[in-house]
């Protein structure tokens, strides 16, 4: 009888071995589950986070409210001071920091603003207790409800709903421009997730980030604003996506080119840019309504609504613009600013422009109210 052959231990061995497509547990698994336990771990952290601010925003609110049905402040504010005074030391000999006599006042003066429960519930779902202390000291309640929305629907940090507040957003938007009842429907329309071109688009844009100083070209300008993309964004403002530099625009037998094409996500529609070194004329609303046309009947797609122009320019005159009777032509006018002027020069010169706009409306309709 022969030896057998040492062939079929082999077999078997191979037979034994794991196949090749097999897992092997090793260091980059261990890494891929610690990568996930991360990740659980900080959404539990935001949502642990998310939850504590809005029960501390509705402690403040729930206190004001308290300090504001004791009437400390009608008739007898000497009483009233002393009283918070004690309180205060009670409360934070008990509670610890926060609920000192100038926090106290804070949350009575949130409590007198905020008096529907249901605004404070959705705010406090993304405003911290540090951004309400931001809104409180603007004296103007539109503009104050201006800034709570924006903040929430672009989900500023406080540091820049403080560089908004410092940058005078509300006052260069076209909203702030209209009378008050149309203001206030506005701000209603942004509660329930509807934004207005007169929310999105500023006058003027303040656009000093690019560095610009000297001569410089409309190229320079747009390369500039191209480099800088990120600050120009927060400037335009949150939904605002870039789309194409130099657009090409065929018409005939000639070639057109719209400097910048933006898409705004909440107005759901293409924001066509032009610049322009010098001050505004009439003669560049033929052009953008040219271009405006193009991207209608070429770039909409379905479900989005008329594309607007914004012509930036070095500055415009109101009476020109207003004449003009843009709004209806979908085209915006804005100035920009590579240099920001002294801020109370700012503040007086948008004052002055509210005053204006809010007077030639008032006028309108007073003349369609004559003609009725």
């Amino acid at each position: 009888m022969s030896k057998p052959t040492k062939a079929p231990a082999r077999r078997v061995a191979v037979a034994a071995a794991p196949p090749r497509s097999a897992k092997k547990v090793g260091p980059a698994d261990g890494t891929e589950l610690l990568g996930d336990l991360r990740a659980l771990v900080h959404a539990a952290r935001e949502r642990i986070a998310a939850a504590a601010n809005a029960a501390y925003t509705q402690l403040c609110w729930q206190v004001g409210r308290r300090l504001l049905a004791e009437n400390l402040q009608a008739g007898r504010a000497a009483y009233g001071k002393q009283i918070l005074a004690t309180v205060s030391q009670e409360l934070t000999a008990e509670f610890g920091a926060g609920f000192s006599y100038t926090a106290l006042t804070r949350m009575a003066r949130f409590a007198e603003w905020m008096t529907d429960e249901r605004i404070l519930a959705t705010l406090s779902q993304t405003l911290s207790w540090s951004h309400f202390v931001e809104l409180l000291p603007i004296k103007d309640p539109l503009a104050r409800d201006f800034y709570a929305e924006m903040c929430r629907i672009e989900r500023w940090d406080v540091r820049t709903l403080r560089s908004k507040i410092g940058g005078m957003l509300y006052q260069r938007t076209a909203l702030s421009k209209q009378p008050e009842s149309v203001i206030s429907a506005e701000i209603g329309k942004l509660r329930d997730g509807q934004m207005s071109p007169d929310t999105v688009f500023r006058d003027p844009y303040l656009l000093d980030l690019l560095g610009l100083k000297g001569a410089y070209s409309e190229r320079d300008l747009e390369s500039a604003i191209l480099r800088e993309i990120e600050g120009v964004m927060l400037e335009l403002g949150a939904g605002f996506t870039f789309v194409a530099r130099q657009k090409r625009m065929s018409v005939g037998k000639d070639d057109f080119y719209l400097d910048l094409l933006f898409f705004h996500r909440h107005l759901r529609r293409l924001i066509a840019v032009e610049l322009k070194l010098e001050s505004f004329a009439p003669a560049h609303v033929g052009q953008m309504e040219l271009y405006l046309r193009w991207l209608d009947k070429h770039e909409r797609a379905p479900g989005e609504e008329a594309p607007i122009g914004l012509i930036l320019c070095a500055s415009a005159d109101a009476e020109q613009v207003e004449l003009l009777q843009l709004d209806a032509k979908s085209i915006r006018v804005s100035e920009y600013l590579t240099a920001l002027p002294p801020l109370p020069l700012l503040r007086a010169r948008l004052h002055q422009a509210i005053e204006h706009a809010r007077e030639q409306a008032a006028r309108r309709l007073a003349d369609a109210g004559g003609e009725r």
